[in-house]
């Protein structure tokens, strides 16, 4: 491994407005990987194909420094970094602890995203603000003839997908009560640790800056729950945005398995009240060839379309649980018992 990309620096194509972009942006930053932003569908786009349109887009440079090789996810692409890159690593040495760092990126991938597209169109102030503004991540000098059809088009659209992802209604108190409780435990843990793992930052650490970015500085109304709730998250998010002036010394800094704060704890109690049971049941309706996920989340019905792709995420997690040691599975096994999560594998 190296920590340089040669004469040539990788390339991020994404969008300001797109959580999984800010996500790989911070961790490229915090990991001081050289790397060129590129606004993907801009005048600016450079970037190759890639099978699935979707963003952040990752590119490789050859020895020529032609971008042929381009890569989308943002979990397999910090794997990827972590395999090319040594120095500043997200993933902690111990097993165990990397496990578990793994799940909560997976539940702020999958699950408190619920929360950013919920916010961001269910209630008209916030779909607002972004029909004016997302239009412009791809071209600032739209004319305000096409801005208003690209606003139109992008809130009709949004706001239609809604129930695909669980923002109902009905589902409403599971959502905003999940984000209530989130926005409470960051807002006691950063009282007295920097980060979710201890005193650098991990995988875990990054989805969750990804996801709550929207939600802590840019659409109205959580914005406005969470300063009331959480100023410590409003300030934290800011700081992860740019994370290459942390100093981190070889693997030290996260707290050892033993000894994860009480708060982490808490994190690890509200992944298995949520996202473990809307996990399951979603692979339960993708399994049976179901319409619709059915499930029981905090004392409230959950109901919304199976989504393959959070099929996926649950398969990998529970590859990585079978891969660990059975000394390092008996240790996560001893940790998350009674949290929820062990229902998962």
């Amino acid at each position: 491994m190296s920590d340089r990309t040669g004469p040539f620096p990788l390339k991020l194509g994404g969008a300001f407005s797109s959580p999984y972009s800010l996500k790989m942006r911070a961790v490229l930053r915090y990991r001081r990987i050289p790397f060129r932003w590129v606004l993907r569908n801009s005048p600016w786009d450079d970037l190759p194909p890639v099978a699935v349109p979707i963003i952040p887009v990752l590119a490789f440079p050859d020895a020529d420094g032609r971008y042929t090789e381009a890569m989308v996810d943002s979990s397999p692409q910090i794997a990827r970094l972590e395999e090319r890159f040594s120095g500043r690593s997200l993933v902690p040495a111990d097993a165990a602890l990397a496990f578990v760092d793994f799940l909560i990126e997976d539940f702020a991938d999958e699950w408190v995203t619920k929360m950013m597209y919920h916010y961001r169109w269910a209630y008209a102030p916030d779909a607002d603000k972004a029909g004016d503004l997302l239009p412009l991540d791809h071209d600032l000098h739209l004319t305000d003839e096409r801005a208003a059809k690209a606003k139109a088009f992008i809130v009709d659209r949004q706001v239609s997908r809604r129930a695909l992802v669980g923002s109902t209604d009905e589902n409403r108190p599971v959502i905003e009560g999940s984000y209530e409780r989130l926005l409470d435990l960051l807002q006691g843990h950063l009282a007295s640790h920097p980060f979710v793992l201890g005193d650098r930052p991990g995988r875990g650490d990054m989805a969750l800056y990804g996801q709550l970015k929207p939600m802590l500085w840019w659409d109205p109304t959580p914005v406005a729950i969470a300063v009331q709730r959480a100023p410590r998250a409003v300030n934290w998010i800011e700081r992860v945005d740019d994370l290459s002036w942390w100093d981190v010394d070889g693997d030290e800094g996260w707290s050892t398995f033993d000894d994860l704060p009480g708060t982490t704890r808490l994190l690890l109690d509200e992944i298995g009240r949520t996202y473990a049971p809307f996990m399951l049941a979603n692979a339960a309706a993708l399994a049976a060839g179901a319409d619709e996920v059915v499930c029981e989340i905090d004392g409230h019905a959950y109901r919304q379309a199976p989504f393959g792709y959070q099929g996926k995420c649950l398969q990998w997690l529970r590859s990585a649980y079978g891969e660990l040691s059975p000394a390092d599975r008996e240790r996560v096994d001893g940790l998350l018992d009674g949290t929820g999560c062990e229902t998962l594998w």
